[in-house]
């Protein structure tokens, strides 16, 4: 009776193995989803997609330049996920999460300049310094053509930010610590430049790239105010001498990253 058992048993496995490697991706991943209990809204979110692109997954597929950001999202193996092949568990992608998808939790993918974009992501290119040639210490501000950062159009859309218009601007010194250190980089939306009070913006001030909380002052001018206050005290300039001085607003700050 225990032979029987064990008989029946493993028939059954290899009969579900062989009904797992008849789907396609999309069906294994709706599977996989509804298993753990997995909003579909939420996790088409936590890939920075629309949900109408995860319901075309499920009836044609896991794109092949999605499938490896889907692995380690889920700590699965991508073999399994794309061709039914070998464990689902297991494979490098699982060992990256260390454990099954978590709703807020990202894991982080490496990519290089070879490393082609996906379907829903954009490059978002650097703001830099540029000293002049001939300039005697003069310097503007220019587009790096070796800089760039990736983020997904449908989370930039989620955020109202044109993706047209983002760029990513780096901040240098000690003016905005203890919240954004040297080095830290910030996204901007060069789309708005009406300012908010208390909003971060992407200043132009004669060549150098500054981030500084404004205000509004009556008249038309603004107030540049630092976080580290005791040793960047505020900053307030008339329509009139923001142009002697060759101030202008680049756009409004997004989003912020940094190392610690």
């Amino acid at each position: 009776m225990h032979q029987q058992y064990v008989y029946l048993n493993s028939t059954a496995s290899r009969l579900n193995s062989l009904f797992m490697n008849s789907q396609h991706s999309g069906q294994r991943l709706r599977n996989l989803l509804e298993e753990r209990g997995v909003k579909f809204n939420e996790f088409a979110e936590s890939l920075g997609l629309p949900p109408q692109n995860l319901n075309n997954w499920f009836q044609r597929g896991v794109p092949k330049s999605q499938a490896r950001q889907v692995a380690a999202r889920l700590a699965i193996s991508r073999d399994w996920l794309e061709d039914g092949i070998g464990d689902k568990e297991g494979g490098p992608e699982s060992r990256e999460t260390n454990g099954a998808y978590h709703p807020g939790i990202t894991p982080v993918t490496t990519w290089d300049d070879d490393t082609p974009l996906d379907d829903d992501e954009v490059e978002v290119p650097f703001l830099k310094e540029v000293e002049l040639s001939a300039g005697g210490g003069r310097t503007v501000i220019q587009e790096s053509s070796s800089f760039k950062l990736r983020f997904g159009k449908y989370t930039l859309r989620r955020h109202n930010v044109q993706v047209d218009h983002a760029v990513c601007v780096p901040i240098y010194g000690n003016s905005m610590e203890p919240v954004l250190r040297s080095g830290a980089t910030v996204g901007v939306d060069r789309s708005k430049t009406s300012v908010i009070d208390g909003d971060l913006y992407a200043i132009n001030h004669a060549g150098q790239l500054r981030v500084k909380q404004l205000y509004r002052l009556p008249g038309g001018g603004i107030r540049m105010r630092s976080f580290n206050r005791d040793e960047h005290p505020d900053e307030e300039y008339t329509p009139e001498q923001m142009e002697a001085r060759e101030i202008s607003l680049i756009g409004r700050v997004f989003w912020g990253a940094m190392f610690f």
